[in-house]
């Protein structure tokens, strides 16, 4: 018989909130270990490199604005997930929250939404630490030849298996090891983003900089962005770059104050990363400007890697470091984000919103053990399968990514509003925090939903594949949603008692 927690001897569920306690580690993380994990999630050295350059392309100076319009929906967001956090402390967040207030269709696919988006960007961030792996090789030994055996598919899949792997043996090992393994990797990369940013307004000071470009109000300006659609797809790519922070809710069971701490440490985890994206952009533009030809920051051939051109000039012997964290930012990612979907999949399971198995609990570690060991092997198994077939469905995958984020979010938000509609007019802390708040940001998010499904369907979007003259990353989207709704009727049939709401009510 298997010596993990199953749903026949699991805890009952609580009389006063209806939900379950699920046997993870209680009281393991305070506000410090949540915000790191959450920054981690996000890995701001990762997604700044990969980010800013396609940013600027679109909207040149206007890149601190354009941070501030992706920061603002993502803030009212977290607000609205704090409220629905400290009146329902679970680890299936979107899932959970959506089910009470919308009912169980909603809630799955909500739930759906997060485990997919997250599913997805995992073979992403293994994909991008194994190639920084073998660019860190290649820098020691001083073999160039090295950084190509990341093209190798027969030494590219095997390592980047290694990766998730190890990820996911790190997860299964619960929060003490998480927070062990973040705290250190997650200090290093915030060093390194500093270094830079010093060493390139030392650079603008010195008058020995690429482009020096003094700093400008009209920078944090939106309304000087060129046209609306570069506005729109600038939004899209901030929001990505946002990315993450829930991962400090999936884990509320595991905090010390459930009710308190994991939606503090979710504003706190925005808040701090809106000032590392704020401060590093201003420096690369400073520094780099925006031209199209040499270290400018909108040159073409910068885009895929805008650190990786610049972190030599920048810093110079110590550049190293620079390509370092990226590797370390993508790790610990590619771990922290495990977090997400394993608590997500631990809900589902427990609440028979998928196979009890799910719901599984490791005793010796107190962690989702069958959950975390799907969510990586479904990470690999995407990965394998995409990377085979075209690195384009991939990477179109990866910008469908935009769509999923969008939905999930924009439900949860809009859950809140409507869970807490008898008393948003209570008090005026009500009306912002659980109305206005959540409102505003649901409704930006499902509008850019809708703007993102509209334009991913020109076979341009992405990498110009297309089916049927109907772009890939439409289609790759929307089939991931899809796949979702196959899987919840196949579950309506094989377990009706969710969708009953005989094991997770809706509420109100």
């Amino acid at each position: 018989m298997s010596r993990e927690t199953t749903t026949e001897t699991r805890p009952a569920q609580d009389a006063a909130s209806g939900l379950g306690n699920k046997g993870l580690s209680k009281g393991t993380v305070g506000v410090l270990g949540a915000v790191v994990i959450g920054i981690s999630s996000i890995a701001p050295a990762y997604t700044l490199t990969a980010a800013l350059g396609p940013t600027v392309a679109e909207v040149g100076t206007q890149l601190p604005a354009i941070f501030i319009a992706g920061f603002l929906p993502m803030l009212l967001v977290a607000l609205g997930y704090r409220e629905l956090n400290s009146a329902m402390p679970d680890s299936g967040t979107s899932f959970t929250w959506a089910t009470r207030a919308f009912g169980p269709w909603i809630g799955w696919m909500g739930g759906w939404g997060l485990v997919a988006a997250t599913i997805i960007v995992l073979s992403n961030l293994a994909a991008v630490a194994v190639d920084f792996f073998y660019i860190l090789l290649a820098q020691l030994t001083g073999n160039d030849a090295i950084a190509e055996l990341t093209t190798n598919l027969w030494v590219n899949i095997p390592t980047t298996l290694v990766f998730i792997a190890a990820a996911c043996w790190i997860s299964y090992r619960g929060m003490q090891t998480t927070k062990a393994f973040q705290y250190w990797l997650v200090a290093f990369q915030l060093i390194v983003l500093a270094w830079f940013a010093i060493a390139a307004f030392g650079h603008v000071k010195n008058g020995t900089a690429f482009d020096p470009t003094p700093i400008s109000l009209d920078w944090f300006n939106p309304l000087a962005v060129e046209s609306f659609g570069a506005f729109a797809a600038g939004i899209s790519l901030s929001i990505f770059i946002f990315w993450g922070w829930d991962v400090t809710l999936t884990m509320n069971e595991e905090t010390k104050n459930p009710a308190k701490v994991p939606g503090r440490a979710a504003t706190i985890t925005v808040l701090v990363i809106m000032g590392i994206y704020m401060v590093i952009s201003l420096a690369v533009i400073a520094y780099a400007g925006i031209g199209e030809t040499g270290l400018g920051a909108g040159n073409p051939e910068n885009q895929e890697s805008i650190f990786a051109v610049l972190a030599g000039p920048v810093m110079g012997p110590f550049a190293i470091l620079m390509s370092l964290a990226i590797l370390s930012s993508s790790a610990a990612s590619l771990q922290s984000t495990l977090v997400s979907p394993a608590r997500t999949l631990l809900a589902m399971g427990y609440y028979k919103a998928l196979p009890e198995t799910f719901g599984k609990i490791s005793p010796r570690f107190m962690s989702p053990s069958v959950a975390t060991v799907t969510a990586g092997a479904a990470a690999a198994g995407f990965y394998v399968i995409t990377r085979l077939l075209s690195e384009n469905a991939l990477w179109d995958t990866i910008t469908a990514l935009g769509l999923m984020i969008c939905f999930y979010y924009g439900v949860t938000a809009l859950a809140c509003v409507w869970y807490f509609r008898r008393e948003a007019f209570d008090s005026a802390r009500n009306f912002f925090f659980r109305f206005l708040a959540p409102l505003l940001g649901g409704v930006i998010l499902l509008v850019m939903f809708v703007s993102t499904a509209r334009d991913s369907m020109d076979p341009n979007y992405g990498s110009g594949s297309n089916i049927g003259g109907l772009g890939m990353v439409f289609i790759l989207g929307v089939g991931v949603l899809l796949l979702g709704v196959a899987i919840m009727f196949w579950m309506r049939v094989r377990s009706p008692g969710f969708f009953k709401g005989e094991t997770l009510k809706r509420l109100r």
